[in-house]
Order: structure tokens, then C-alpha cells, then sequence
């Protein structure tokens, strides 16, 4: 194998790990209901939609799917992280990833 090519596949296998780290660190899951005011965070049957439930602060969550709605708000589908049962949309900023 010529060098050329073999530093083109060690390019390669490097921006592929590198890749994959950034996705990572974006794709985090798990998280943690961080509402500020301190009271229980609504769900809602769609982002911004009919508020469906609550959950309290400090509950552990996994975090599926992130939108954005008409107004570039950032809101999330959430999953029970005891049961992985699918919970429902919340408003992003009171969620804390880790």
C-alpha cells in the first residue's frame, strides 16, 4: 500500500472517531428535570400543544427526540428512565442533560 493511501485511511478513521464524539456529546439522553421556579414541569401532547401532565424537579428522564417550534423554541420527547415508557414533550430549557 502506498503512504499516500494509508494516511488517507488513518485520515478517515481519525475524523470518523471524531465525529462520532461530537455526535456524542450533542446526542446526550440522559437527563434531569431542572425547572427553576420550582414547581412541576408541564408535558404536553405536542410541542407548545395541550399539557397532558407534570413531572417534578429532579426526576431522571431520557431525552428521545428535540424539536423546534414556529418561534425557533427548543422542546423534547422524554422517556421514563426507570420503565422507558414514552412520557411526552416539555419545554428544553428546564431539562438538564449530563
Amino acid at each position: 500500500m502506498r503512504t499516500s493511501t494509508v494516511t488517507a485511511a488513518r485520515l478517515g478513521l481519525f475524523l470518523a472517531a471524531m465525529t462520532a464524539g461530537i455526535a456524542g456529546a450533542e446526542a446526550q439522553t440522559r437527563c434531569r428535570i431542572m425547572d427553576p421556579t420550582g414547581t412541576p414541569l408541564n408535558i404536553r401532547e405536542t410541542p407548545g400543544g395541550r399539557i397532558v401532565g407534570q413531572l417534578p424537579n429532579g426526576m431522571l428522564v431520557n431525552r428521545a427526540e428535540t424539536v423546534r417550534d414556529a418561534r425557533g423554541r427548543a422542546w423534547v420527547f422524554l422517556h421514563s428512565r426507570e420503565t422507558g415508557d414514552p412520557i411526552g414533550w416539555v419545554f428544553r430549557e428546564f431539562v438538564a442533560c449530563f
